[in-house]
């Protein structure tokens, strides 16, 4: 297959989903929202103490940052299975898993990047030191793709089930743990004034073998999903 065309099809697979979420652009500030409404909760339920909230604001981050992703996540394929639109990938003659990881950034695009905008402000409502932030937002920058990724894969094993918000949250919990172990650990590192490059390392090397994986996984899940 030609490197053209096949670069043509991304582009526009890429481009459809991005203006179809442009379309719904109240599901896109949902998530937003709410990260800040649970944000502004923390110094009313923890107290003013600037010391007490420098301590939690990246692990509280983070902690809102999945889960909002989480209250998008299930709506990743749902539209495109209920109009057919995933049937018909299978047929065409570009990659399944290509396709799928087009739509997996479109969905981080239009979900995860709105948060990582705004995490330096939810930090500095926590008085999160300012020479920390950058530590934050590379934390984001892997931590919310993995998330994606990971989602993705799940949200293709339960694409046959209908109300499967919850059975996803159970599913993907427990792989999100890890992750927000590794980005809380250098935003903490940073915090203390220790090296932070070793967690945001681990973090980059779990999102790159993401990015070869997940795709293929989604897409075999969706086949059996489907098939079934």
């Amino acid at each position: 297959m030609s490197h053209a065309p096949l670069a043509s099809a991304c582009a526009a697979m890429l481009r459809r989903d991005l203006t179809l979420a442009w379309r719904r652009r109240g599901d896109i500030a949902m998530p937003v929202l709410y990260a800040l409404i649970v944000t502004t909760l923390f110094p009313f339920a923890l107290g003013p103490e600037n010391a007490l909230l420098q301590r939690i604001a990246g692990g509280a981050v983070l902690v809102t940052m999945l889960l909002a992703i989480l209250l998008a996540l299930d709506a990743m394929f749902r539209s495109d299975i209920e109009d057919g639109s995933i049937e018909q990938l299978m047929l065409s003659p570009q990659p399944l898993a290509l396709m799928l990881g087009m739509k997996i950034l479109a969905h981080w695009i239009t979900t995860a990047l709105p948060l990582i905008v705004i995490a330096p402000l939810l930090a500095g409502m926590l008085h999160l030191p300012a020479p920390v932030m950058p530590v934050l937002v590379y934390a984001l920058l892997l931590a919310t793709p993995l998330l994606s990724l990971l989602g993705a894969v799940l949200v293709a094993l339960t694409a046959g089930t209908r109300r499967s918000g919850m059975l996803l949250a159970l599913m993907l919990l427990p792989l999100c743990v890890p992750v927000v172990i590794f980005a809380a650990g250098a935003v903490a590192a940073a915090q203390q004034g220790l090296p932070w490059l070793a967690p945001i390392a681990w973090l980059g090397a779990a999102l790159a073998m993401a990015l070869v994986l997940a795709p293929l996984a989604c897409a075999a899940a969706l086949r059996i999903a489907l098939d079934a």
